[in-house]
């Protein structure tokens, strides 16, 4: 195997793995895909992925980092979320990944009522804060998605494109 078919293979690798990393916290998905994508750009010498086309999925990774921070958050907040339910949305979604695809719907939502009744909350008030993370987190990950595939059909496009 040559030098360069190594390098697409790891390319494409990175790629499928930071796809799969959209949607399963544990995988930094996007900054992988970007990883993926850049290593193939320079296997082929930039002849198909030039600069323009890096700094654009550059731009989308940035943006997709800034969802990533602030999707969980501004959901919470929007329902008067504490600091303490911040630190249980996050704590539950970690504790949550060993649990599956239920733990990682169910860890968020359950870390960020519990962090309420914690502060002191009713059940009540403790649950509303609880689904404001877990649509806050849901709609963050959906953009994400929609972000990743964006950063493909780009990518696509550019080496079709060439």
């Amino acid at each position: 195997m040559d030098t360069q078919t190594a390098y697409y293979l790891i390319a494409g690798a990175l790629i499928v793995i930071g796809l799969l990393g959209t949607v399963l916290p544990v995988l930094p998905g996007l900054p992988l895909m970007f990883a993926g994508m850049l290593v193939a750009a320079w296997a082929d010498d930039f002849r198909h992925i030039g600069v323009w086309t890096l700094v654009l999925l550059g731009v989308l990774l940035a943006v997709s980092v800034a969802v990533d921070v602030m999707a969980g958050i501004l959901g919470a907040k929007r329902v008067g979320a504490s600091n303490k339910a911040l630190f249980g949305a996050g704590l539950g979604g970690l504790v949550g990944i060993f649990f599956g695809i239920p733990g990682l719907l169910a860890g968020p939502f359950l870390g960020a009522a519990a962090g309420e009744m914690i502060h002191g909350r009713e059940w009540r008030e403790a649950s509303k804060v609880g689904f404001g993370t877990w649509l806050g987190l849901a709609l963050g990950a959906a953009l994400k998605l929609a972000l990743a595939f964006s950063m493909l059909a780009i990518f696509g496009l550019a080496i079709w494109l060439d």
